[in-house]
């Protein structure tokens, strides 16, 4: 999975001017029109702390992150049941795709332990890591020449393009704020001692703690003080 920081506008300091205009007002403009503002002092970090403990949301929606990513297409389908970002991805109306396939290496966990909601995944045998990636490049590629014989045709990509995998991947732009990623991370990783366990698939896991890395980049106190709630977005 490739994630990739575009551009971003996000700062710790984003959060300390949102949240103090409810009280000051006017007197907040000039810290909110200085984009290398820090947060300098104890009061400032116990403030973010305070918002992320007692769920106060709104002050950590005024910044933005812009990412690239890269995944096969069922990982762009949970990726946009998130519906507080903004998605473009590839069009395959538009665009021959390219011939690029995902298959699970070896070290993805291949049998599903558990009931719903909370299933544990475990490796496979050597014999189910081969059938995998044998059947996987398999259809891959049956599928793709299935696709390439329609285009050669002259049937038109958006129709072409039905044959094709839920592996074969597409790129995408996703824009979303502080607030927003945090719900993703809640949701999308599996972390020890978080409020609300989560049981995400593997593969959009590897495109969060990509983000996560980021994130803990761009807004450390931010960051510091969402893992010592318990993961949860305010």
């Amino acid at each position: 999975m490739t994630v990739e920081l575009v551009r971003s506008s996000a700062h710790d300091s984003d959060v300390l001017f949102a949240a103090r205009v409810s009280t000051q007002g006017e007197q907040t403009l000039e810290a909110a029109q200085d984009v290398d503002a820090d947060v300098q002092t104890k009061r400032d970090r116990g403030l973010i702390n305070y918002l992320m403990r007692d769920r106060h949301g709104s002050p950590f929606e005024h910044n933005s992150m812009t990412f690239y990513v890269q995944a096969p297409i069922f990982v762009f389908r949970e990726f946009m049941r998130h519906r507080i970002a903004s998605y473009n991805e590839e069009s395959g109306r538009y665009r021959e795709l390219n011939p690029v396939f995902y298959v699970p290496g070896p070290e993805r966990n291949l049998v599903q332990v558990g009931k719903p909601g909370a299933y544990d995944f475990t490796p496979g045998t050597p014999e189910q890591t081969a059938l995998v990636g044998e059947q996987a490049r398999a259809a891959s590629t049956a599928a793709f020449e299935a696709y390439q014989r329609m285009l050669d045709a002259g049937v038109a990509r958006e129709v072409a393009r039905i044959v094709l995998p839920l592996n074969i991947y597409s790129s995408m732009y996703v824009t979303l704020n502080a607030r927003s990623l945090m719900n993703f991370l809640s949701l999308r990783t599996k972390r020890e001692g978080t409020q609300f366990p989560s049981f995400p698939q593997r593969e959009i896991e590897m495109c969060a703690e990509q983000m996560e890395d980021v994130f803990a980049e761009l807004m450390p106190l931010t960051y510091a003080a969402f893992n010592a709630n318990g993961r949860v977005a305010p």
